[in-house]
C-alpha cells in the first residue's frame, strides 16, 4: 500500500511534467525541445520519467531561480547495453545549450548514479538514442538548492582504522533534498568491511527516490557496488583502502535513514608472521590463526615498550617508530641496525608454569649500502626461523624558488633563463633524527638516461663547477645552488642526478663528516646508505636573455612561435643562413678528423 501511495502523487506530478516537452518530427527524428523553470515552491523540484524510443534526439533546458544552483540525480536509467557510450547517451551541459561545458555522460556501461550540479544560471540535458528498438527508460530528479549550506551531519571524511556513521538526525525522520557523501580510507594494504546495522528509507523497487549507493573507490564515480533502499541491513567489503556512501533523498516520506559501522580488514594473505621495515617505521603483521596454534591471542602481545598497542583486525599489526616504543638503535660500520622484540608473555602473571611455548620475535632492520636488509626471526624455545626481504629508503629531490628552501616548484618542465640560479634540494623521509644527508655526486646530462655527454656539478663532495655552492648539513637534506646553462650541439633540456650518501650525525668518523675529498682512499670510511635521485627536465625560455630573475615560468610549447608566411626577403635570408650553416659543418668535420674532443660546458656571453 505505502509504493501505492507513492506512485499515485507521483504520476499527477509527472503527467504535467512531461506534457511541456514538444515531441515534433524533423528529418526522420523525433524532437523533444522545451525549457523548464520558474521560481515557485512547487517547482523547486521535480522528477521525471521518460520512455524513450529510437532515433531520439532530445533538448532541454533548466533554468534556476537567482542565488540557486541546479542538482540532477539519474536514479535510474535503461539504455540500449550494445549501442556503447558513443551511439546512445545523455550528456549534462553547463549552460543554456549544447555549446556549454560538457558536465558529464550517462551511458549504458557506467555502474555508478550519476550525479550532476551546475555552476551557472542554467542547465541542459541532450538524450540522443540510436535504432536499435527496445524498452528505454529514464527516471530523473532535479532541485535547486543554496550553494555554500550544509546539513549538520551530512556526509564527511572517516580516515580511522574503524569507525561508525549515521545518516543525519538518525533515528528521526532523514531531512527532505539531502545529497551526503562520506569517504571511508584506511591504511594502505587494507580493505574496508561497511556494515549497515540498520536502514529505513522510502521502499521502491528501482531505488529511485531516496537511495543509499555504495562506491569500491575514492570518488563517487568508482565502481558500484551497491544502491539499497527499503528496510535491509547488507554488507559490503571493498576491494582497495577506500570506499565512498551517498545518501541521496527526495521531497517526500522520510523515515528514520541509517546507522553503519566499518572496520579494516588486512588485504594480504600472512600465514605466520610478515615483516616490512620503510624509512620511518617496522611493520608486522602476525596472523590470528598463527597464534591460536600457539595458544596465544592478540592480548598476549608486548613490544620493548608495553605501551605501544597492535592495531586489531582479522590480523595484529605493529607499526613500530624507528625512533620510538623501545626500537634499540645500532652504529656499525657500513650500516645502521633498529631492532624491537615481540614477546609473548602467559595469560595470567600469577602462574608459576606454563605448558605454553615461550615465543619471542625479534625484529631487526638493517640498513646497507644500497638497500635496507628486513630481518626476523622467531624463536620458539629451540626453534629458530628466519626471514629475509629487501627495502629502500625513501628519497627525493626538487627545486625550489629562493635559499630559504620554503616553497618547491612543482611545474614540469622548468623552463628558466641562463645563468639564473637553481636552488636543489635532496631529501630522505624518516622518522630517526640523527640521520644526515651527504651529497656526493651530483652530474648534469642532456638525456633522461644520463648517458654521454654529462657534466660533473659535485663529485665526492666536491664542488666542480665555479658556480657551484653546497649548502652545510641540513638535517634530512642536502642542498646546492648552481646557474643555469645548457649543452652545446644539445637540446636545451637539462636532467639532475644527485647520488647521496646517509650517515648517522653522531659517527664523526663517517664519510659525511669528511666532506669534499679530492682524492679518495679505498674505503675511506663508513657511509650508511647510498641511493640515487633524479629531476628534470630543465629548459631554457626561448626568446629570453639571461636575467636577474630567480623565479620559474611554465610555457606550453605551442605558443612559443606563430606561424608566419616566407616574403622574399626572408627566402633570402634563410637561404644565406643555410649557406653559413653548410660552411661551419664543414671546417668542423675538418676539424674533428684532426683532433677528437669531448664535450664541453660553456657559458654563454652576453
Amino acid at each position: 500500500m505505502e509504493a501505492v501511495s507513492r506512485l499515485v502523487p507521483l504520476a499527477l506530478f509527472i503527467v504535467p511534467c512531461l506534457a511541456e516537452f514538444n515531441w515534433t518530427k524533423s528529418e526522420g527524428k523525433s524532437s523533444c525541445r522545451a525549457t523548464v523553470g520558474g521560481t515557485s515552491q512547487s517547482d523547486a523540484h521535480r522528477a521525471l520519467i521518460l520512455q524513450l524510443n529510437p532515433n531520439e534526439d532530445c533538448t532541454w533546458t533548466l533554468e534556476k531561480p537567482e542565488n540557486k544552483s541546479i542538482r540532477i540525480i539519474f536514479s535510474h536509467f535503461r539504455l540500449d547495453p550494445s549501442g556503447g557510450c558513443k551511439n546512445e547517451n545523455i550528456k549534462v551541459f553547463d549552460g543554456n545549450s549544447t555549446k556549454g561545458s560538457v558536465l558529464g555522460k550517462v551511458c549504458s556501461k557506467h555502474d555508478y548514479v550519476p550525479v550532476f550540479e551546475s555552476s551557472s544560471d542554467t542547465l541542459t540535458v541532450q538524450i540522443v538514442t540510436d535504432s536499435v528498438r527496445m524498452q528505454r527508460t529514464v527516471f530523473i530528479f532535479y532541485y535547486y538548492f543554496s550553494p555554500g549550506t550544509s546539513i549538520p551531519n551530512c556526509g564527511g571524511y572517516l580516515d580511522a582504522s574503524e569507525g561508525s556513521f549515521t545518516s543525519p538526525n538518525y533515528p528521526n525522520p532523514h531531512p527532505a533534498l539531502a545529497y551526503c557523501v562520506w569517504h571511508i580510507q584506511v591504511e594502505k594494504g587494507y580493505k574496508i568491511k561497511l556494515h549497515f546495522k540498520d536502514i529505513f528509507i522510502e521502499v521502491d523497487e528501482y531505488c529511485r527516490f531516496d537511495f543509499i549507493a555504495v562506491y569500491d573507490g575514492s570518488s563517487t564515480t568508482s565502481g558500484l557496488l551497491g544502491q539499497v533502499c527499503g528496510y535491509v541491513k547488507p554488507t559490503f567489503e571493498s576491494s582497495s583502502d577506500s570506499l565512498t556512501v551517498v545518501l541521496s533523498t527526495d521531497y517526500a516520506n522520510s523515515y528514520r535513514g541509517f546507522t553503519a559501522s566499518y572496520t579494516s580488514v588486512y588485504a594480504g594473505n600472512v600465514n605466520t608472521t610478515s615483516l616490512t621495515c620503510s624509512s620511518d617505521k617496522m611493520r608486522v603483521i602476525i596472523s590470528k590463526s598463527y597464534l591460536g596454534l600457539l595458544k596465544y591471542s592478540e592480548n598476549n602481545l608486548q613490544l620493548n615498550d608495553p605501551t605501544c598497542r597492535p592495531k586489531i583486525s582479522n590480523v595484529v599489526e605493529f607499526s613500530i617508530p624507528l625512533d620510538g616504543c623501545g626500537t634499540v638503535k645500532k652504529v656499525e660500520d657500513h650500516s645502521i641496525t633498529y631492532t624491537n622484540i615481540i614477546t609473548l608473555i602467559p595469560s595470567s602473571a600469577s602462574e608459576v608454569i606454563t605448558r605454553q611455548k615461550h615465543l619471542q620475535i625479534v625484529l631487526k632492520c638493517e640498513m646497507e649500502r644500497n638497500s635496507t636488509v628486513e630481518m626476523m626471526y622467531i624463536t620458539e624455545d629451540d626453534v629458530i626461523q628466519n626471514q629475509n626481504v629487501l627495502g629502500k629508503y625513501n628519497t627525493s629531490m626538487a627545486l625550489f624558488e629562493s635559499n630559504s628552501f620554503e616553497k618547491p616548484l612543482l611545474e614540469s618542465p622548468y623552463y628558466v633563463d641562463l645563468n639564473q640560479t637553481l636552488f636543489v634540494q635532496v631529501s630522505v623521509h624518516t622518522s630517526d633524527p640523527d640521520l644526515v644527508v651527504f651529497l656526493d655526486t651530483c652530474i648534469a646530462s642532456p638525456t633522461s638516461d644520463f648517458a654521454s655527454p654529462t657534466y660533473d656539478l659535485i663529485r665526492s663532495g666536491c664542488s666542480r663547477d665555479e658556480t657551484c655552492e653546497v649548502y652545510p648539513f641540513s638535517g634530512h637534506h642536502g642542498r646546492f645552488q648552481f646557474n643555469a646553462f645548457k649543452f652545446l650541439r644539445n637540446l636545451g633540456s637539462v636532467y639532475l642526478q644527485c647520488k647521496i650518501l646517509i650517515c648517522d650525525s653522531s659517527d664523526h668518523q663517517s664519510r659525511c663528516n669528511q666532506g669534499c675529498v679530492s682524492r679518495r682512499k679505498r674505503d675511506i670510511s663508513s657511509y650508511k646508505w647510498k641511493a640515487d635521485s633524479v629531476i628534470g627536465p630543465i629548459r631554457l625560455k626561448r626568446g629570453q636573455s639571461a636575467s636577474g630573475n630567480s623565479g620559474f615560468q611554465y610555457q606550453i610549447h605551442g605558443e612559443e612561435t606563430q606561424n608566419q608566411p616566407f616574403n622574399s626577403l626572408q627566402l633570402f635570408l634563410f637561404m644565406a643562413l643555410a649557406l653559413n650553416v653548410v660552411i661551419v659543418a664543414t671546417i668542423t668535420a675538418r676539424h674533428f678528423v684532426k683532433q677528437r674532443t669531448d664535450y664541453k660546458y660553456q657559458k654563454l656571453q652576453y
